[in-house]
């Protein structure tokens, strides 16, 4: 299968870079430092996970370890290597049509925030058309005073995360560069990313057969909604 390159991201540093721009080596290295606990309060018990851009497993692991049974989906297979104890699908999620439905559906990592308006509603119907009735979409978003940020860096579990540049761009978008060290170890990563206010990402939940159940978290960068 080959893999597309998004045009909107770009990465480079050791190993396998995917077509999001995403270094499969980094991002192995990463852990969950709460977001598992808020799906599972939203998803509820027992409930089955669809992971939707998985990457290394940094979610799906906890998640597992909470009692869910999680089907993961990734486009690279670099990436779903790294994951255990789930079943794995490779695929892009706008082109994700499997023979299920799950109780909850899971698009984290603020892929909801690509600035591609198109690539968005692709997304979210994905989430609508594998979620059952009465079951929960769940979504993590960059909320707005995100795009604040300014150029710096910080250390944060022995890895260093520098903002290398940054640059509005019109429409609410906003390219970035990052730069990520472990060790003697450095990977870049580029990506042009969008502001999401709250009634825009209402509204484009409502274009998809989806309608806001809550946010779930002060800050609104997690949510959850429910197919209309």
């Amino acid at each position: 299968m080959a893999q597309p390159v998004r045009e909107f991201a770009r990465g480079d540093g050791p190993g396998v870079i995917t077509p999001d721009g995403c270094a499969v080596e980094f991002y192995s290295l990463l852990h969950a430092e709460g977001e598992p606990e808020i799906v599972h309060r939203a998803a509820g018990d027992g409930a089955s996970i669809l992971e939707l851009g998985c990457g290394a497993g940094r979610m799906t692991h906890p998640l597992i370890d909470l009692g869910h049974a999680v089907t993961a989906v990734d486009e690279s297979p670099e990436m779903l290597e790294k994951v255990h104890g789930a079943t794995k699908v490779r695929s892009s999620i706008e082109n994700l049509h499997l023979s299920r439905r799950f109780d909850a559906v899971l698009l984290a990592s603020q892929l909801v925030n690509v600035p591609d308006d198109a690539l968005r509603r692709e997304l979210l119907a994905a989430c609508r058309r594998h979620v059952r009735d009465g079951g929960h979409v769940i979504v993590q978003r960059s909320p707005a005073s995100w795009f604040d940020v300014k150029p710096r860096t910080r250390i944060r579990g022995g890895i260093a995360y520098r903002i290398a540049e940054l640059e509005p761009l019109d429409g609410g978008r906003m390219k970035m560069t990052m730069i990520y060290t472990v060790g003697d170890r450095s990977w870049t990563h580029a990506f042009t990313t969008r502001v999401l206010e709250d009634p825009e990402l209402e509204t484009e939940l409502k274009s998809t057969g989806l309608t806001l159940e809550e946010y779930l978290t002060p800050d609104h960068s997690w949510l959850s909604a429910r197919p209309i």
